[in-house]
C-alpha cells in the first residue's frame, strides 16, 4: 500500500531548471523555469504557471500572506 507521503512525493516532481528559491514566513518556494514559461512552487506543490519571474514571485508572496 502506498503511504500519503510516497503518493506526495510522486506528484510533486518539479520541471524545469531552478531560477530562484527561498523562504518566507518559514515556507519554502521555488521558481523554475522551461520552455512554457516559469512555475511557482511553494513548499513542494505545484502553484500555478506565469509568464516571468516577476510576476511569479508576486504570487509566491500573495499566497503565502494569505495562507499564514
Amino acid at each position: 500500500m502506498i503511504r500519503f507521503s510516497q503518493l506526495r512525493e510522486r506528484n510533486s516532481k518539479v520541471k524545469g531548471n531552478k531560477v530562484s528559491s527561498g523562504r518566507t514566513k518559514r515556507v519554502k518556494w521555488e521558481i523554475t523555469k522551461d520552455a512554457r514559461g516559469y512555475h511557482a512552487y511553494i513548499d513542494g506543490d505545484y502553484l500555478d504557471k506565469f509568464r516571468n519571474e516577476r510576476d511569479a514571485k508576486k504570487s509566491i508572496d500573495t499566497a503565502i500572506k494569505e495562507l499564514t
